[in-house]
């Protein structure tokens, strides 16, 4: 049977990518989680400078240690006013592993003087997926998709935990927190998953 590794730690988005998947479940491809594979403590040093590096940094960290395709993303929110921050800095935009709540008041703090188009952001996702040896060497394939809005003056009141940016981004094409979505409107806008249906196809071509 095929296997590949989801490559992530946080368990929003490995629910999220596994509801993604199902098409290549029904496939007869095995799609694993660390937690299958009993990686330990082992993290890798997300040190890219984009959100496809560190994605791809991911991905051949834990394939190194399990010899297993795997599939990996990197993302997070992109504020032009602050010169694009936070970006790849998106979890440790403080300068250490913040919470949601720190992410949050932090946001609000650096936009305190902003106002009307100063406020646009961008919720931004890279997946990848790293196949090791390879009988054509290493594979690597990734997409990337963005949702457009802007930061909001206060948090909603339906916070997703692990997911900070989500209580403070309003959705430009529903104009609503992106936490206030209906299901249907969440499927229509969700960036991650329509950046996976496109890499699904792709993955098939290198497994």
């Amino acid at each position: 049977m095929k296997q590949f590794l989801i490559a992530t730690t946080n368990p929003a988005k490995l629910e999220e990518l596994k509801s993604g998947l199902k098409s290549l479940e029904k496939r007869g491809i095995e799609v694993l989680t660390l937690n299958d594979v009993k990686v330990g403590e082992n993290h890798p040093v997300e040190n890219g400078k984009t959100f496809q590096e560190n994605a791809l940094i991911k991905a051949k960290f834990y394939a190194s240690l399990t010899h297993l395709p795997c599939l990996s993303d990197d993302g997070g929110l992109i504020i032009p006013y602050l010169n694009n921050e936070p970006g790849v800095k998106s979890r440790r935009w403080p300068g250490y592993e913040a919470t949601d709540e720190e992410l949050i008041n932090l946001t609000f703090k650096r936009l305190n003087k902003a106002k009307g188009e100063q406020r646009t952001a961008y919720l931004e996702t890279c997946l990848v997926f790293f196949v090791p040896s390879h009988p054509k060497g290493d594979q690597v394939i990734f997409e990337q998709e963005k949702i457009k809005g802007h930061i909001a003056e206060k948090p909603s009141g339906k916070p997703t935990h692990g997911y900070p940016y989500r209580a403070i981004f309003i959705v430009d094409e529903f104009n609503k927190y992106y936490d206030e979505l209906t299901e249907i409107e969440h499927q229509k806008i969700n960036h991650r998953l329509k950046a996976l249906k496109r890499l699904t196809k792709k993955i098939l071509s290198v497994l």
